[in-house]
């Protein structure tokens, strides 16, 4: 999937619905697909998704660490998504990378399809019995999959949980996920190890990595996948940004070394 660049910085959720290039979409039941949760639709006809965080100037300037926020495009580079991190000043600044938040996934309505929480949790490999996990519900509250972090040493990897729990992907990362000289690429494989996915943290140019933490990503899954599990999908990109590539005092975290 190319990095291009798509639309402009925005600010508000209402900034978004009103700028150029937004797809205009009213979510509801998809007659071919009546289990699908409400809202996620959309997801029946794509195959890859681009997430664009946009640049909080108060971080670059100060170094204070503000609430993420991203555009989540399509591969024609129209807007159908938008995610604000929910999380308290507090811990966004003593917690830093693995701080707690909730995450919300609004249409361009906007709506909240999709909540996401991650809680706090150890990033070392000396704690296997306490690693990083994102629960994806729809709401009012329904969970539909959970992404938990394996114990490993070598390369970070991760399972994709159903909502009844059930292990029914996984995700491979790289053994180094340092990103400052290229496209970093975590493969979403299958259980018996087919590779059917990508989730990619693209080169974003030498001054935005060095003095951001805004990043692209992008994903890729089969069409036919079940949406509950694309969304959880998008919920693993926001996991692997906060593990491996949000800076802490400037610096990027890398790889191993926090597995």
């Amino acid at each position: 999937m190319s990095s291009t660049r798509f639309g402009r910085p925005y600010g508000s959720v209402d900034a978004i619905v009103n700028q150029p290039g937004i797809l205009e979409s009213r979510p509801g039941r998809n007659p071919q697909n009546p289990n699908a949760p409400y809202g996620l639709d959309y997801l029946t006809i794509v195959d890859q998704l681009l997430v664009k965080q946009k640049v909080e100037l108060t971080e670059v300037l100060t170094g204070f660490e503000t609430s993420n926020k991203y555009t989540i495009l399509n591969a024609s580079g129209q807007k159908v998504f938008y995610a604000v991190e929910d999380s308290d000043c507090c811990t966004r600044n003593c917690c830093a990378t693995s701080r707690p938040f909730h995450l919300r996934i609004l249409d361009n309505s906007p709506r909240e399809i999709i909540h996401m929480h991650r809680p706090l949790a150890c990033s070392a490999c000396c704690f296997p019995c306490c690693l990083q996990s994102i629960e994806v519900s729809a709401p009012p509250g329904n969970v539909i999959g959970t992404i938990e972090q394996e114990w490993s040493i070598c390369s970070p990897s991760f399972r994709i949980l159903n909502h009844i729990g059930d292990t029914v992907l996984r995700i491979e990362g790289p053994l180094c996920t340092y990103s400052l000289c290229g496209d970093v690429e975590f493969n979403v494989v299958s259980l018996t190890g087919e590779k059917i996915g990508k989730i990619s943290k693209q080169w974003s140019g030498l001054a935005r990595e060095i003095f951001t933490d805004a990043d692209f990503f992008g994903i890729s899954f089969p069409l036919d996948l079940d949406v509950r599990m694309k969304a959880v999908l998008l919920g693993a990109t926001f996991l692997i940004d906060a593990m491996f590539f949000e800076k802490s005092g400037n610096r990027e975290t890398d790889g191993p070394g926090m597995l």
